[in-house]
């Protein structure tokens, strides 16, 4: 039996080939769906309980390890994982010291989009032990052609190597048509160009939504910025200034767009920018963060964590210190994260801190100051022991207080930090 966690825009029609191809399959997902011919669990744990291969499609490193944490208590001796997911080689290793020994793991992302998924046409790039491998070969090969890319963790690499090439070329093409535009060149003319060029290929597939807006998502602009910033977290790099560009996109909106739709963004940017006397140029203003500064505040809401309700920035920055918001253990849907779990909120917190932190080059070193509220000071020790895996030196300045409640029923803890940027140290 083959246990599939994540329906999503990816994992529902690639569950669905899977009960096609004759194999057994229980599905879960987060919010409650169904997939004709396979079975539905209610919790991770209940879908693998029975499951020889499991197979995850989530979002990003941190739903795929709180998801396979769930799912601990049901998983066999014996059983394969299979982490199709774009996570990152240090996430996969991650997830190895978290499975139990008796427990193997494949890391497999595909390329390729939900046509591809639907198809069974997509490139899986599997990495893992030879033996591993052959288990589930047979499997993978139902979503498409299987590249070995080498031992554990290989898959990973190979797929975070592949799109900081693919995505930044999208984001210079969208770039380029944006400049040319302002500076009077017709661009149905620049694509007639293009086109006969080595870029050729690539303009012809994102010529219609480039001249028209995105049809549809077929691979979420989020999700773009997402990969870049498991490809480069830091700064200086073309990938960077790529990445810098989609997490401004997203901030204003445009995360469940098609990765397309960064063509209009910066059309858009360049209009307003030529607007503005003295305008600042898209590059410079994405190497300097890709947030716009006011009187020297600049604003940061990375794509790699949930969006904020609008009422205010995950993190400012401002005379050489990042000020990260007091973050909490939502999901992308506002749902509470470990209910009565102090461990599980504690992992959350932490993690969205250091996608945070990570996003502006920066890690929990560079932490000056953290606060911590918590509902029930007597589960500090609880708290403690999460933040001791991601506070592994010297510690920095702290303030923890007991608080009466947060503003969501079901909230334990919240923390921010206050860190010295990168440039400053």
């Amino acid at each position: 039996m083959i246990a599939f966690l994540g329906l999503g825009r990816m994992g529902a029609p690639m569950a669905g080939r899977l009960v096609a191809a004759g194999h057994k399959v229980t599905v879960w997902n987060r919010t409650p769906r169904t997939l004709e011919g396979a079975a539905v669990a209610g919790s991770p744990a209940a879908a693998v309980a029975e499951a020889e291969l499991v197979v995850t499609m989530l979002s990003d490193p941190e739903a795929v390890r709180g998801v396979l944490t769930e799912a601990l208590p049901g998983l066999r001796p014996g059983t394969l994982v299979a982490e199709m997911s774009t996570i990152g080689p240090e996430a996969v290793a991650g997830l190895r010291a978290l499975l139990p020994v008796g427990v193997g793991l494949v890391d497999a992302p595909v390329l390729g989009s939900v046509g591809p998924a639907r198809d069974g046409t997509l490139t899986v790039l599997a990495g893992g032990a030879p033996e591993d491998l052959a288990r589930c070969r047979e499997v993978l090969e139902v979503f498409g052609r299987v590249r070995e890319a080498g031992g554990p963790g290989a898959g990973a690499a190979l797929k975070v190597a592949v799109m900081s090439a693919l995505v930044p070329a999208q984001v210079l093409l969208a770039e380029t048509l944006a400049r040319a535009e302002a500076g009077g060149v017709d661009p149905g003319v620049l694509l007639d160009v293009l086109g006969g060029t080595p870029l050729g290929g690539l303009v012809e597939r994102v010529r219609p939504a480039a001249e028209n807006g995105p049809f549809e998502t077929r691979y979420a602009l989020g999700l773009a910025a997402k990969d870049l910033t498991l490809a480069s977290p830091g700064t200086g790099t073309i990938t960077a200034a790529a990445r810098d560009r989609l997490l401004e996109a997203a901030a204003a909106g445009l995360g469940g767009a098609d990765l397309t739709a960064v063509f209009g963004h910066l059309r858009a940017a360049r209009r307003t920018e030529d607007r503005t006397a003295g305008g600042a140029d898209i590059l410079d203003h994405a190497a300097a963060g890709g947030v716009r500064p006011s009187r020297g505040v600049a604003k940061v809401n990375p794509a790699s964590v949930p969006a904020t309700n609008g009422r205010y920035s995950h993190a400012t920055k401002a005379a050489g210190l990042l000020f990260v918001s007091g973050q909490v253990a939502l999901d992308g849907e506002g749902r509470v994260v470990g209910e009565d779990d102090m461990t599980r909120q504690s992992e959350h917190v932490m993690e969205l801190l250091a996608r945070i932190l990570a996003d502006q080059g920066c890690t929990f070193d560079d932490v000056t100051h953290i606060r911590t509220h918590l509902t029930d000071m007597s589960r500090l020790l609880e708290y403690a022991a999460v933040r001791g895996r991601y506070i592994t030196g010297e510690p920095p300045a702290s303030t923890t207080v007991e608080v009466s409640r947060l503003f969501r029923p079901g909230l334990m803890i919240e923390v921010e930090v206050i860190a010295a940027l990168p440039a400053e140290r």
